[in-house]
């Protein structure tokens, strides 16, 4: 192992992709989908309201995350669980505020990803999630997710409520487009970094739908929990897991 390699592991900033960063990321994205609902909605504050407030919020996480030079658990998933938010907020907002159609939106995040990641690539020659060990590189790359938040909630809506396939059958969809993602990894030879971020993409509409579906009312298609009892279930199990990784980390995993 060289050794730019083996410093790039030492002070990596972000989790390595195991089991469980998939289950919390699903998980955090599903979460993203009823909190933002249940802030705008339920508690009454209105779109542009909770977009300023969650915004603000995420600022002071990212920060957080960035002092932190290191991957530290639950830093790292509370910026997650807030720029979910945020990214849904942003789409919302250009769609219930602002009336862009959902096509554009999806056309508009897909190409601003797509310019991150160019841009991205132009400066540092890789977009390896194993390599974020420079303060410019996470920028790019905590950049990246949220407009693959922001792309997965218009994808999201647009295939459940404009394209009329619902929340059970556009979750299926992306799971099934996952599940050829994943096999296609495995078994022949799809290259990691390009898998990777393609799953990251399309895990946001999967959790959307599977949030939805949960939370709106049997009237429009849900099972009729509400926001309130799914954002807390999903936010209780993603603090459980954290808290587990967090106890299971030695001293020299927080010294990398």
């Amino acid at each position: 192992m060289s050794p730019t390699h083996e410093t790039s592991l030492a002070t990596n900033r972000v989790p390595e992709v195991t089991l469980n960063f998939w289950l919390i990321k699903l998980m955090a994205v599903t979460m993203g989908e009823t909190a933002a609902d249940y802030l705008a909605v339920n508690l009454g504050f209105g779109l542009t309201a909770t977009s300023l407030i969650m915004t603000a919020v995420l600022a002071v996480a990212l920060v957080l995350q960035f002092r932190q030079k290191r991957y530290v658990p639950w830093s790292y998933w509370l910026a997650v669980v807030l720029i979910s938010i945020v990214g849904t907020l942003v789409t919302d907002n250009l769609v219930d505020n602002f009336g862009v159609p959902l096509i554009a939106t999806t056309i508009l995040f897909t190409v601003a990803l797509a310019v991150t990641f160019l841009l991205w690539f132009r400066s540092e020659s890789t977009l390896s999630i194993h390599a974020i060990f420079t303060t410019r590189r996470e920028v790019y790359y905590w950049l990246a997710i949220l407009f693959t938040f922001a792309l997965g909630t218009a994808a999201g809506d647009l295939v459940a409520e404009q394209f009329g396939l619902g929340y059970l059958a556009t979750g299926i969809l992306f799971g099934m487009i996952i599940a050829s993602l994943t096999a296609g990894y495995f078994l022949m030879g799809l290259d990691a970094v390009l898998g990777f971020w393609l799953v990251y993409i399309f895990t946001r509409p999967l959790g959307a739908s599977f949030g939805d579906l949960l939370s709106q009312p049997i009237r429009y298609g849900g099972l009729g929990l509400g926001t309130v009892i799914t954002s807390a279930l999903f936010l209780a199990a993603i603090a459980g897991i954290v808290a587990l990784m967090s106890v299971g980390r030695t001293d020299r995993d927080y010294a990398r």
